[in-house]
């Protein structure tokens, strides 16, 4: 397929992996960008000499092109974008932060960026600073959230009506059909995150991994909104930070119960007690632990089968 985003990624398939803490490790990156997509590194649970282990890794798995994903927020970011630049990485997806601070910090070093958005506000802010592309993720996607509650069914043709760089749709993208809806609503492509994070190439514990094929329909909370959102799946940990926000706790308790490293224990370590389990909505249609690139196929075919059907009625 030839449109915008696969002509500025150079990819065969405008279908993009999440950049996905504990998961998003180079294998499941090389898989997803050797099938025909984008994969994507997440750096945001890396120190810089992991993540530069990581990458030297994926170049030797595939000679096609994938991303990293670099979170705003990390807090020796210099250090991560050193690795990227030193590296001659050519993609990065940036996320939880000001676009502004890196942008053209990395245009400069003729790096393509794309940055994820929650809301139309924020879409004109990274086009602003001279963003690429721009993610714009709903928020029944899996992880970090926007306060704002925006489905992506609502978010996509808001930004993709008023912004001239191409949307990626993310959040509740599952198959398909699903990506041909984004497609009639203004996207150019999706960014895949849960079903990519049980994937066997995903770094995931298999704990975890087989407790969101277990998931139910309405088992995600998004939760944490007076701290930082984020969208889990509920077991002790949940029940406890549920109990807090009922009696009123500020931040900084919230802060308190989530302490540290919540998330490895969860996802990376599987601890499905006490641990954060971050995953999307679509959990409740994920039935299987399957190959990252059988995952990219299923999409584009099914994608391909929607679209005929659409076109014969």
């Amino acid at each position: 397929m030839q449109n915008r985003v696969c002509e500025l990624f150079n990819i065969e398939y405008p279908i993009i992996q999440a950049g996905m803490v504990w998961c998003s490790g180079w294998e499941l990156a090389s898989a997803v960008s050797e099938a025909g997509g984008l994969g994507i590194i997440g750096s945001g649970s890396m120190y810089p000499e992991v993540l530069e282990e990581h990458i030297l890794k994926c170049k030797k798995a595939t000679s096609r092109p994938f991303a990293v994903n670099v979170p705003l927020l990390y807090p020796d970011i210099e250090k991560l974008i050193e690795v990227i630049i030193r590296n001659h990485i050519e993609i990065v997806f940036t996320s939880a932060g000001n676009p502004r601070a890196w942008t053209t910090v990395l245009k400069e070093q003729d790096i393509k960026v794309a940055h994820v958005v929650s809301s139309l506000k924020f879409a004109r802010k990274a086009e602003e600073a001279g963003v690429d592309a721009i993610v714009a993720e709903g928020f029944e996607a899996g992880g970090h959230n926007g306060r704002e509650e925006t489905t992506t069914f609502c978010l996509i043709p808001l930004v993709s009506d008023n912004v001239s760089v191409p949307v990626i749709a993310a959040g509740g993208i599952y198959g398909g059909r699903s990506m041909l809806a984004a497609f009639a609503l203004g996207a150019e492509a999706v960014q895949v995150g849960s079903r990519f994070a049980v994937s066997q190439e995903s770094s995931a514990h298999t704990d975890y991994k087989k407790r969101v094929v277990d998931a139910y329909e309405g088992e995600t909370i998004l939760t944490m909104k007076s701290l930082t959102p984020v969208r889990l799946l509920r077991n002790d940990f949940y029940e406890q930070i549920q109990a807090a926000e009922r009696e009123g706790a500020p931040a900084e308790k919230l802060a308190e119960i989530l302490g540290k490293r919540r998330a490895k224990k969860g996802i990376f370590e599987g601890d499905l007690v006490e641990g954060e389990l971050e995953i999307g909505q679509v959990s409740a249609s994920i039935k299987q632990i399957q190959p990252a690139g059988e995952i990219v196929r299923e999409i584009w075919e099914e994608f391909q089968q929607f679209k005929a059907k659409l076109v014969e009625m």
